[in-house]
């Protein structure tokens, strides 16, 4: 818990002092409701979430649901590879924070909160390139755990087009069959 509240601490210094310049686009309209269900997490750029602490995280998803309160509930699991494939399992809630839904604010354990962006987005609603408005995050998301190489290098296209580093991404391995 303590090291999740450092965490959104550093987050929020890093959001204040981001690099100068303007935030990414995010797609003009978001379908929340065919947003619902698991996204399989293809490929990220690092991060001390994933990636720091002896953790590697694989086989990550992420399953948005809706709630009676109007809020999207968020489970996200992943599994330590470093770590005998530990199972971690975290709760949270997303909220849209502008008119067209790409635009989300992640709360987890009441204190800890994220942006998310949807910065790209096929239009079957395949794949969703999500990141933070500092650049400093992206992870690559699929309905299925393995995403077609075409697929993948147009996200990585969009992901360069917004600004982020797609020379770091890092695929993420998924175990499960697609």
């Amino acid at each position: 818990m303590i090291t999740n509240i450092f965490l959104a601490a550093r987050n929020a210094v890093l959001r204040c002092f981001a690099a100068s310049g303007h935030p990414p686009a995010t797609v003009a309209k978001v379908d929340l409701d065919r947003y619902l269900g698991t996204w399989f997490e293809v490929a990220r750029l690092p991060n001390l979430e994933a990636d720091g602490f002896g953790r590697r995280c694989v086989d990550v998803s992420a399953t948005y649901t809706k709630r009676p309160d109007g809020l999207i509930g968020v489970q996200t699991v992943s599994y330590n590879a470093t770590a005998g494939m530990r199972r971690t399992e975290v709760k949270g809630t997303a909220r849209p924070i502008n008119p067209g839904g790409s635009k989300l604010l992640l709360t987890f354990y009441y204190v800890v909160r994220g942006d998310h962006w949807i910065v790209g987005l096929d239009p079957e609603y395949r794949w969703s390139l999500v990141g933070t408005p500092s650049r400093r995050r992206l992870w690559l998301m699929s309905r299925t755990p393995r995403l077609d190489p075409v697929d993948y290098d147009q996200a990585m296209a969009v992901a360069v087009a917004q600004g982020y580093d797609s020379a770091r991404v890092t695929p993420t391995l998924q175990s499960t069959a697609a």
